[in-house]
């Protein structure tokens, strides 16, 4: 059985610092998720303030052969994480404890087709392991608000239509609950809440070496 989970690993409002652990913390992801076999995916990223560092990514993990996979990998690294390291870019900064965050959940159910235009255009840049050189990319718009996003990767474009769709539904949804003040979406309230002195996993150096208990 498919089960599809979404991830989202974010900097907050830290430093570019934090925003290098993003960086290296998808790395890390990506190296974890190929050892385990599930399926890894960008899809949606924000840069950070220096080039090669992520302000936060959106990820997209399913697993095949066990429905069970990608809910326990997202797990292990749902919550605060923490790389302690001198600042790379300061040298001297007295800081060596740079916080993160990942918030782990389950995508919603896509808007009715009659309420988005789709669009197919050719994928470019980061999307996954493999972009594909046809237009396969997908770029869904709601009509009734112009709220549009774009999902590439390495899956057909049908796939790209779903998942398009479904990225579109969150993005209403937490729109939706902000124009209420009734809060944010769960996913932009994690983004902004990453928890301090409770790292679910530590990593330390410029290698990004995880600290074990």
């Amino acid at each position: 059985m498919l089960l599809m989970i979404w991830m989202q690993i974010t900097a907050n409002t830290g430093p570019a610092e934090c925003c290098l652990a993003v960086y290296k913390t998808l790395r890390q992801v990506q190296h974890e998720a190929g050892k385990e076999g599930v399926s890894l995916s960008i899809l949606e990223q924000v840069d950070g303030p220096v080039s090669g560092t992520l302000r936060s990514v959106l990820l997209c993990v399913e697993s095949v052969a066990d429905g069970a996979a990608a809910r326990l990998f997202a797990e292990r690294w749902c919550g605060s994480l923490l790389w302690i390291c001198e600042s790379p870019y300061r040298p001297g900064h007295k800081r060596k404890n740079w916080f993160l965050g990942c918030a782990v959940y389950l995508p919603l159910a896509p808007l009715p087709d009659s309420e988005i235009r789709y669009e197919a255009t050719r994928a470019s840049g980061p999307g996954g392991q493999h972009v594909n050189k046809t237009d396969s990319a997908i770029r869904a718009t709601h009509i009734a608000t112009g709220l549009s996003v774009k999902v590439q990767t390495e899956r057909s474009q049908h796939a790209n239509k779903r998942l398009a769709g479904q990225l579109l539904a969150g993005k209403l949804a937490e729109l939706a609950k902000t124009e209420r003040e009734q809060g944010k979406a769960e996913r932009r309230r994690q983004h902004l809440q990453t928890e301090r002195g409770n790292a679910r996993r530590v990593f330390t150096g410029p290698g990004f070496k995880e600290k074990i208990p």
